[in-house]
C-alpha cells in the first residue's frame, strides 16, 4: 500500500494546472483553506504563477524546472475538439489526443522521476467517456485513454507515487434548475463534491483508480 502525505507537513508543495478554469477555481479554493500547502498555479493563459500549455512537451519541462521540488500534481486542464461526428477530420482527433490526453500523460512521464517521494499526480477525465454526448466523441476517447492510463501506470510508479483521475459530471458556476443545460437531464455536480474528489486523490491512499464525480439518479455508468 502506498504511503498517504503527511497533512500536517507545512512545505507540501502542490502544482495546481488548469487554475483559472471552473474546475481549478474549485480546486485553487479548497486547497487556500490549508497553510500547509503552498500552490503554484499554472494556466496556459497567464495570469497564474506560471504559464505553460501541457499540449507542448518543452513547456512542460519548464514548468517542472520552474517550480522544482513538489509534492503534487492537479491536473485540470485539456481541450478536445467539439463538433459532429459526421464531419471530424484525423486533424480534429489530434487535438484532444495531443492536449487533453497526451499532455496528461506527460505530465506524469517528465514529473514522476522529479516529484518527491509518496508524491501524486492527479489528472482529469470526465463523465463523456461513460455517458456521451452527440458532438464530443473526441473528448470521450480522450477521457476513456486517461482513465485507462491511470489504471495501468499506477503498477509501475515506483517510490510510493501514487496517480489516479477524477471524473467530474457537468460542473458550471451557476445553475438555473434547466434541465436541457449544460446537458439534457443530466444534473451538475456540486462544486464541494469536486473539491473533495481532487482532495482526496492528491492526499488520500488511493492509486490507480478514476474518482467518478456522478449524480448517479441521472448518469448513465457503462456496465
Amino acid at each position: 500500500m502506498c504511503k498517504a502525505f503527511n497533512i500536517n507537513n507545512i512545505h507540501m508543495k502542490v502544482i495546481l494546472i488548469g487554475a483559472t478554469g471552473i474546475i481549478g477555481k474549485i480546486i485553487l479554493s479548497e486547497l487556500k483553506k490549508y497553510e500547509h500547502i503552498q500552490v503554484v498555479t499554472v494556466s496556459r493563459s497567464g495570469g497564474t504563477d506560471i504559464r505553460a500549455d501541457i499540449s507542448s512537451l518543452d513547456q512542460i519541462k519548464e514548468m517542472y524546472t520552474r517550480v522544482g521540488s513538489f509534492d503534487a500534481v492537479i491536473n485540470a486542464a485539456g481541450d478536445c475538439w467539439v463538433g459532429s461526428f459526421n464531419e471530424m477530420t484525423e486533424d480534429n482527433w489530434y487535438i484532444g489526443i495531443k492536449n487533453k490526453m497526451m499532455g496528461q500523460i506527460n505530465l506524469v512521464m517528465v514529473g514522476k522521476d522529479l516529484i518527491n517521494n509518496n508524491g501524486s499526480f492527479t489528472l482529469t477525465s470526465g463523465f463523456i467517456s461513460d455517458d456521451p454526448i452527440k458532438g464530443t466523441i473526441n473528448y470521450s476517447v480522450a477521457n476513456g485513454g486517461i482513465d485507462n492510463f491511470v489504471f495501468a501506470a499506477s503498477i509501475e510508479l515506483e517510490r510510493g507515487i501514487r496517480v489516479n483521475a477524477v471524473s467530474p459530471g457537468s460542473v458550471v458556476e451557476n445553475y438555473d434548475g434547466n434541465m436541457n443545460t449544460p446537458a439534457t437531464g443530466q444534473y451538475p455536480v456540486s462544486h464541494s463534491r469536486i473539491a473533495h474528489a481532487y482532495y482526496k486523490s492528491a492526499f488520500g491512499y488511493l492509486s490507480g483508480q478514476v474518482f467518478r464525480v456522478w449524480e448517479s439518479s441521472t448518469q448513465y455508468i457503462r456496465k
